[in-house]
């Protein structure tokens, strides 16, 4: 499956899954910086500029008074491309932590809209999941983290985890699943109600989602 594949501004160290051939590449406006060390020249170039200090050759150009972050720009133009797999580096674990919650508000925005992201920093990976089951490999190492995104989350199952739960309720104004663990067994993180946003090391890479 072809994805969009998203540069924010923030920092990561490198590429968690090469960009293939089919794959819509978008620099959300200081993004555009990463893909030149990179040395990969964007499909698309937009965002208001604001940070980056100039207007990138070819950029499409927005205001900088908008509802829309330029990740959030970046989501939709991909959405309207008909891409529904978003991998999103350089959206989190940088100096400005509102975006960063932006950013994982973002990926709720996709599940609602049947898309899936990944925002990929330096050190993790997340995700939201719903109505789903995550499934990490035996060789899964680190810490995993699951929060209730949004209004309650029932029918939560961990398996395989060092910290188990079965048919459990999270929610949003409690950290229950903080701080997990991988024990090397192959991990299931089920949720039959809600949304939960999902948070590892980022050597695990992706999980399977079915």
């Amino acid at each position: 499956m072809a994805r969009c594949v998203i540069f924010g501004a923030a920092e990561f160290d490198s590429l968690l899954l090469p960009i293939e051939q089919d794959d819509l590449t978008v620099a959300a406006d200081g993004g555009i910086a990463h893909l030149e060390k990179l040395g990969i020249v964007p499909d698309v170039i937009l965002g208001d500029f604001d940070s980056l200090g100039y207007v990138p050759q070819g950029a499409q150009v927005f205001p900088v008074e908008k509802d829309d972050t330029d990740v959030m720009l970046a989501i939709r133009h991909g959405l309207d491309a008909g891409f529904r797999e978003f991998l999103i580096y350089g959206g989190m674990e940088g100096k400005r932590p509102d975006h960063t919650v932006a950013n994982l508000q973002a990926l709720a925005f996709l599940r609602a809209e049947g898309a899936r992201g990944y925002l990929i920093g330096r050190t993790q990976v997340a995700t939201v999941i719903e109505k789903e089951t995550a499934v990490f490999g035996a060789d899964s190492r680190g810490i995993l983290s699951v929060f209730c995104l949004g209004k309650d989350a029932s029918g939560v199952t961990l398996q395989g985890l060092q910290y188990p739960l079965e048919d459990g309720v999270l929610t949003s104004d409690f950290p229950l699943g903080v701080s997990n663990h991988f024990v090397g067994k192959e991990a299931e993180i089920t949720v039959k109600n809600g949304k939960l946003l999902l948070m590892w090391d980022i050597q695990n890479g992706l999980p399977t989602i079915r």
